[in-house]
C-alpha cells in the first residue's frame, strides 16, 4: 500500500465478453498462412511470440518453449529500467540469455523517459539483446499507481518521448524496438489507436495489443475485434494477445482479426508444448501434443535442471522458483493433494527427482484441461493511478517532478 494520494477507478465488471466463437454460426475453417514478419533487420520466420511474464519467462522456461516451438520471439520477463541502471543483481540475472536462443528479446519497463533511455543504452553498449520490447500493457496496481504499464499511454507526452528516446538509442545499433499496449485504462479512457499511431510514428517496428482494458485485468474474454481495429489503422505489424489457450485459438484470432502474429501469455504456463501445437497448426498439420504424466515429469526434471543453472548452482532457489510451475504442470492430473504438497516441500534436485519418480507415467493428459484457461482470470476491482492522472492527456511540470522522483523501490525486485 501507499500513503501517496491516488486516483482510483472502480470498475468491478467492465465486460461480459465471451469467446467470440460461442454464438458464431458454424462455418468451414479457412486456412491460415502466416508470413514472416520483418522487425528492422530481424526476420521472425513464424510470428509467434512468448509474451514476457514476471517470474515465469526467465531463460530456462524460454528454452523449453523454443525447443518445442517455431522460430519466433521468446521474450524475457520485464526488466525495470531503474533497476537495470542501478545494476540490480536480479535485473542483471534476468537479462541473461541461453546460447541456444536464436533472437534475444528483452522487455523494458519504465516511466521516466530519461531513465529508460539510460537502460536502453546499457542494453546496446553491453550487447545484451537483439530486440527490445517496451511494456505499456502491465495492469497490476503497483505498476499503474506509478503511471507505468497500461496507465502510461494516457499521457501522450511521456509515452511519445519514452519511445522516441529508446528508438534513438537502439535503432543505430540495429536493434528493433516494439511496444506492448492494452485497449486503454477503461472503456471511457481508451488509448490503443492513438498509442499505436504514436508508436509507429516514433519508430516502433511492431505493436502488440492485449485486447483488454486495465480495468478488465484478466477477466472475461479479450475483445479480439479491437486487434482487428488496430491492424486496420497501422502499417507496422500488429500482434494479437489475449486468450490463446490452444492452437485453434491462435488460428481463429488470425482469421478474425487479420493480425500479423500472435502473442502467447498465460496459455503456456505449465505447457510449453503449446508452441509445438501452434507451430503445427500454422503449418497446416492436425498433430497436437498432449503429453502423458511420464513426459510431463521429464519436462519438470529438465526445467529444474535449467533453473539450477540459471541460479548458478543454487538448488534451493531453483526448486523454490519451480514450485509455481509444478502447480501448472500437474493441473488436472489425478495425482492427489499429498503429491502436490510433497513437490511444494522440495528443497533440492534430488527431492524433485524423487517426487517425479513416484508419478505414474502412464496417466494420460486430462482431456478436461486441454486448451482451457489457466493462470489469473479474475476481474480487477479497482484501477490505481497517480492522483489527477485522468485530468489531462499531458503532464505538468509538477506531475513530472512527482512521477520521476527518486523512488528506491523502482531499483529493487
Amino acid at each position: 500500500m501507499t500513503d501517496t494520494p491516488e486516483t482510483v477507478i472502480t470498475a468491478p465488471r467492465e465486460t461480459d465478453n465471451l469467446d467470440p466463437r460461442t454464438d458464431a454460426p458454424v462455418r468451414p475453417a479457412e486456412p491460415v498462412h502466416m508470413a514472416p514478419v520483418q522487425l528492422g533487420g530481424i526476420t521472425v520466420p513464424t510470428p509467434v511470440v512468448l509474451s514476457p511474464m514476471a517470474g515465469v519467462t526467465n531463460w530456462p522456461f524460454r528454452v523449453l518453449c523454443e525447443e518445442y516451438g517455431p522460430d519466433g520471439l521468446y521474450v524475457a520477463e520485464m526488466i525495470t529500467a531503474r533497476a537495470l541502471v542501478a545494476r540490480n543483481p536480479k535485473a542483471l540475472r534476468l537479462c541473461r540469455f541461453a546460447p541456444s536462443e536464436k533472437i534475444r528479446s528483452l522487455q523494458l519497463y519504465g516511466v521516466n523517459p530519461s531513465i529508460t533511455e539510460q537502460a536502453a543504452r546499457i542494453v546496446v553498449d553491453e550487447g545484451m539483446a537483439d530486440h527490445v520490447d517496451l511494456n505499456f500493457g502491465c495492469p497490476v496496481p503497483k505498476v499503474t499507481r506509478r503511471g507505468g504499464g497500461s496507465a502510461l499511454p494516457w499521457k501522450t507526452d511521456i509515452f511519445t518521448e519514452l519511445i522516441h528516446r529508446v528508438v534513438a538509442v537502439c535503432e543505430p545499433a540495429g536493434i528493433p524496438v516494439t511496444a506492448k499496449i492494452r485497449v486503454g485504462i477503461d472503456h471511457d479512457h481508451e488509448t490503443f489507436l492513438q498509442a499505436g499511431h504514436i508508436a509507429q510514428e516514433e519508430g516502433a517496428k511492431a505493436v502488440t495489443l492485449h485486447a483488454r482494458t486495465t480495468a478488465e485485468y484478466y477477466g472475461g474474454h479479450s475483445d479480439w475485434s479491437r486487434i482487428g481495429e488496430l491492424k486496420a489503422h497501422l502499417d507496422v505489424p500488429v500482434f494479437g494477445n489475449g486468450d490463446i489457450w490452444g492452437a485453434e485459438d491462435a488460428l481463429e484470432m488470425v482469421r478474425e482479426t487479420g493480425c500479423d502474429g500472435v502473442a502467447i501469455g498465460r496459455g503456456c504456463q505449465g505447457r510449453p508444448w503449446l508452441f509445438a501445437n501452434i507451430k503445427n497448426a500454422f503449418e497446416g498439420s492436425d498433430e497436437r501434443i498432449n503429453p502423458n504424466l511420464g513426459e510431463v515429469g521429464r519436462i519438470i526434471r529438465r526445467h529444474a535442471e535449467l533453473l539450477t543453472e540459471f541460479y548458478d548452482g543454487d538448488e534451493t532457489m531453483a526448486v523454490h522458483d519451480l514450485r509455481k510451475h509444478i502447480a501448472w504442470y500437474l493441473k488436472g492430473f489425478p495425482v492427489g493433494g499429498s503429491t502436490r504438497k510433497a513437490f511444494m516441500e522440495c528443497e533440492t534436485l534430488d527431492d524433485v527427482n524423487r517426487q517425479i519418480d513416484r508419478l505414474d507415467p502412464t496417466i494420460e493428459y486430462p482431456p478436461r484441461v486441454i486448451d482451457k484457461p489457466r493462470g489469473r482470470v479474475r476481474f480487477a476491482k479497482k484501477v490505481h493511478l497517480p492522483y489527477g492522472w485522468l485530468d489531462s492527456r499531458t503532464t505538468t511540470h509538477e506531475e513530472r517532478e512527482t512521477l520521476f522522483g527518486d523512488d528506491p523501490m523502482d531499483a529493487s525486485y
